[in-house]
């Protein structure tokens, strides 16, 4: 809604206030975004490796705690982060060298001590993302030796066609957003950041 107002009247301007919900919804659907990826893969290998099985395995009490376990996740995340955000101090008309609010940038721009802010980003990026990277491949590494153990050629075909959307998104998601947060350390220009960024914030999703 912000951008699309930024449009109309031509102005980039934005309020300390809706900076904040930007990070919250930022957050919240990125979290989102990888906890049901890791769900799905899970889909995956359920469906490849115990088809015979899928319906009593993944029922759907299972799916349904699935999906509210990954949005209680992304909430609680979110949440803590805008809470952490807010303790922090700001010096007056900051610009963020970015098309949006985004929590690494709001940081690093804080006149006061961002220590504290640091520790709990990174432990949570290493919790949520490493932990459901980690995830993924292993239900990646049980899919792919399943799959080597069918005869038919027609059968692993299908197999690897059912995952193949599913790992796509799963590769861009996780390399632009890699490739992002590593180059912020390293001097390099914003503006391909910018660009890498939307591939994980608007592409992916």
């Amino acid at each position: 809604p912000k951008m699309l107002v930024n449009i109309q009247i031509q102005r980039k301007a934005i309020t300390y206030a809706g900076c904040i919900t930007q990070i919250y919804f930022l957050i919240l659907f990125s979290v989102l975004d990888i906890s049901l990826l890791t769900a799905m893969a899970y889909d995956r290998f359920v469906a490849i490796c115990h088809p015979l099985h899928y319906m009593v395995i993944m029922n759907p009490r299972l799916c349904g705690l699935l999906v509210l376990m990954s949005w209680i996740m992304s909430i609680l995340n979110s949440l803590l982060h805008c809470l952490m955000a807010l303790r922090l101090s700001f010096c007056e008309n900051l610009e963020i060298p970015h098309f949006i609010c985004e929590l690494n940038q709001m940081i690093q721009l804080a006149c006061s001590d961002t220590f504290l802010n640091n520790m709990v980003m990174y432990f949570a990026a290493v919790l949520v993302g490493v932990g459901s990277f980690l995830g993924i491949l292993y239900s990646y590494s049980k899919i792919v030796s399943c799959i080597r153990g069918m005869s038919s050629a027609q059968g692993k075909y299908k197999a690897f066609s059912t995952c193949a959307s599913h790992l796509s998104v799963v590769l861009l998601f996780y390399c632009t957003l890699l490739g992002v947060y590593l180059s912020s350390a390293a001097i390099q220009s914003s503006h391909s950041s910018e660009r890498a960024s939307v591939m994980y914030i608007v592409v992916a999703p």
